[in-house]
């Protein structure tokens, strides 16, 4: 960390230890609006309007709701011992698996808001503010964002909190129980669609499904055997996917990493330029955004590139998404979402690759990771044309401080903090180099 950055290191740092003071900031709650607001006040303490945009969403819509699947598996396994009797049951649960699937492949895996509809819905808002050159004129536009909000406690990755110094206890507890608890629930369904579809062949003369229904062949005797005992087992299985989240805000996570340290840089750098004006890249605007419900599929980058997708907002941008902060051995920039098919920017991956050399900074991830699962904000702002990766220093490994009432700034270093202060201002300086090398005119979306 340089030192002449000192203060502003320690400024996102204090940010971030002020974040955990509202407890919890699930999507759409009080917490995250309130959160929301003092980040928009701290922008006008430094004489930044802050600017509110307000969108609805349904929280338990997308991954918040995997916890629904599990309660699906419950339902079906103790329905198959009334289908046993009655094999109109199985049409119902089969539809009721189909549906069920479908909306995990597109809401919680896709993060598609198709479904949101379906679900309880509540307010959630992004607070940005603008900073523009003295003269007011601008040519480009680096926006700098991180989210408010914070995950529901997963439970499975809390428990690897007893054995902290051994992570492969923690993938343990994690993937086994959740690993076994999905093939239960999945098995549930494809054994509701699988008999629904012998009953309904049998009802219309197929004769393999009448010489295993009516004719009742070996093998389907045994399957329906097996079908009296097999729902306890799937029944267990399903419980440990309910428990992947709970809905308690009071054991939420506190985010203080995930992502009170994106928010908490991105203020700090606006502020930066502020008191130092004659640091400012030329021709640029700097955006401070702070995004709500990421955790609930992206809702907040989303609103807000559809809000501005006509204005010069979206027009010849940068984003740095800055998203946890914290691990100093595993600084790292992330070029695609893989679950959303979504690549990212190649020309800020190589500046931040770049930075990462200068700096001398040495990472487990030879800085440059996917995401493998989920997804960031960059990819709504990819997709929108702006030119967008996310920047992180966090162990990619499932961990027991991850999405957990445990992700607390005292568990990090504000050293690990400032570095990520001084990482984001080399990057923006290759920005302007990069913009006045091409007349202030860069190459949108590859």
């Amino acid at each position: 960390m340089k030192e002449e950055n000192r203060k502003y290191a320690e400024l996102a740092y204090d940010l971030v230890k002020d974040a955990e003071s509202f407890g919890s900031r699930l999507p759409g709650s009080n917490g995250e609006r309130k959160y929301a607001d003092f980040m928009g006040s701290k922008l006008e303490e430094i004489g930044i309007k802050a600017k509110k945009e307000e969108f609805a969403v349904s929280p338990r819509s997308s991954i918040g709701g995997i916890p629904y699947a599990g309660w699906v598996g419950i339902i079906l396994s103790a329905l198959t011992y009334f289908a046993l009797d009655n094999y109109h049951l199985w049409f119902a649960m089969a539809f009721i698996g189909i549906a069920t699937v479908i909306w995990l492949v597109f809401s919680c895996f896709l993060y598609k808001p198709w479904f949101d509809m379906f679900f309880k819905q509540k307010i959630s808002q992004n607070v940005y503010g603008e900073l523009v050159p003295e003269d007011g004129k601008y040519d480009y536009t680096i926006i700098l964002s991180g989210h408010t909000d914070t995950s529901w406690n997963w439970k499975h990755s809390e428990n690897a909190s007893k054995y902290p110094d051994k992570p492969i206890y923690g993938l343990i507890t994690t993937y086994g129980k959740v690993g076994f608890g999905a093939v239960c629930v999945f098995l549930n369904i494809g054994i509701s669609i699988a008999m629904a579809i012998i009953y309904a062949a049998a009802t219309f003369g197929a004769d393999w499904a009448v010489e295993k229904y009516y004719g009742q062949s070996l093998s389907f005797n045994i399957f329906t055997f097996v079908l009296h005992f097999l729902p306890v087992i799937t029944a267990i299985g399903s419980a440990f996917v309910t428990m992947w989240n709970d809905g308690d805000e009071e054991t939420a996570s506190k985010g203080a990493m995930d992502n009170a340290t994106g928010c908490a840089l991105s203020y700090a750098v606006i502020k930066y330029f502020k008191e130092n004006p004659e640091k400012m890249p030329k021709n640029c605007r700097i955006v401070d955004c702070n995004c709500g419900a990421e955790e609930a599929g992206l809702r907040g980058s989303m609103a807000f590139v559809h809000k501005h997708r006509n204005d010069d907002l979206t027009e010849n941008a940068w984003n740095i998404n800055i998203d946890s902060v914290a691990d100093k051995e595993y600084f790292e920039v992330v070029i695609k979402d893989d679950w959303q098919g979504c690549r990212f920017d190649t020309d800020l991956e190589k500046m931040f690759k770049d930075t990462f050399n200068e700096m001398g900074i040495e990472s487990k991830t030879n800085g440059c990771i996917h995401n493998p699962v989920g997804g960031c904000d960059s990819t709504p702002m990819t997709r929108a044309g702006i030119k967008s990766v996310t920047f992180a220093a966090q162990n990619p490994m499932l961990t027991w401080y991850y999405h957990t009432f445990h992700d607390k700034a005292e568990r990090f270093e504000m050293e690990t903090v400032g570095q990520g202060f001084d990482v984001v201002l080399s990057v923006i300086d290759k920005i302007a180099k990069f913009q006045e090398e091409n007349g202030y005119n860069g190459p949108q979306k590859k």
